[in-house]
């Protein structure tokens, strides 16, 4: 096993980052009406994950790092609920919904 020296270090956060990547390939699709609203949203509950276990991995104390944690794992729901509801507007094709949130579990 190799030691974890860094947050970069952990899978948690390496699939977190991938699942930015594929939250903003998916928000590609959504009208320019979208732009600013459900898209930004999206986004933005995504980026929060990672940042959030870096972050809390940072901080140096367990209280702190559970603290980030718990925010990046509400994030996580928060995301799938912006999923959901874009799938919903039919802003996504249902593969692709189902493959962004099969990378939620």
């Amino acid at each position: 096993m190799t030691p974890i020296r860094s947050y970069k270090d952990l899978i948690v956060w390496q699939q977190s980052m991938e699942l930015v990547v594929a939250c903003y390939r998916l928000t590609e699709g959504f009208p320019s009406s979208e732009r600013y609203g459900l898209a930004s949203q999206l986004q933005r509950a995504a980026v929060s994950v990672p940042a959030n276990i870096a972050e809390g991995h940072s901080r140096r104390t367990r209280g702190a790092y559970i603290n980030h944690l718990s925010i990046a794992y509400g994030s996580l729901a928060e995301l799938e609920t912006h999923i959901l509801i874009a799938g919903r507007l039919k802003y996504v094709a249902p593969g692709h919904e189902a493959t962004c949130l099969q990378q939620l579990e």
